[in-house]
């Protein structure tokens, strides 16, 4: 009797060994992840033969491991001082981390907003866009970015604007 005492209590440690756990659940956790950042961009718009230049921001948060969500800002002047555009956009990111790099794809929405030369007309379009780039973590708190997009802009005439927009510029990241 004692060996089948001893018997089943080895078989039922062995069979729910797997069930036991030793680490404990971490004591406190983040809802997510993110940085703010400020930068450079320059765009070939398809409107004429210059470039348009200025300055670009973008927020990121991630809610899970390598997704969340990005918004960005462009105002961006053509070669006539009344010409540019802003474009306000939002949409989600995916990324991932190799060491201090995180290269990452998005899809964005917005609105583009572009006034015409002379101030002739100021006019908002839809737009989609899409692009990617990577950060590059200089400390925990600082990051290194550089951006490339491709957007689309509904309506505008004759056949929508194409512009290809990149970016370089500097995040601080929170913790």
């Amino acid at each position: 009797m004692f060996v089948a005492i001893r018997f089943w209590t080895i078989v039922g440690l062995l069979t729910t060994a797997s069930l036991l756990q030793a680490q404990s659940s971490p004591t406190a956790s983040r809802a997510g992840d993110l940085q703010v950042g400020v930068g450079y961009a320059l765009a070939k718009p398809d409107y004429g033969p210059d470039n348009f230049k200025g300055l670009a921001g973008y927020a990121a948060f991630d809610f899970f491991h390598n997704f969340g969500v990005e918004l960005d800002f462009r105002f961006l002047k053509g070669p006539d001082k009344d010409l540019y555009e802003k474009t306000y956009e939002a949409g989600v990111r995916y990324h991932r981390t190799y060491g201090r790099f995180s290269p990452y794809g998005k899809i964005m929405v917005g609105r583009g907003v572009f006034n015409y030369q002379n101030s002739v007309a100021n006019l908002a379009y839809n737009m989609v866009a899409g692009g990617g780039g990577v950060d590059y973590r200089i400390k925990p708190y600082l990051s290194l970015r550089a951006d490339a997009e491709y957007q689309h802009w509904s309506g505008f005439p004759p056949n929508g604007l194409t512009p290809l927009v990149g970016y370089i510029g500097v995040a601080y990241h929170f913790h």
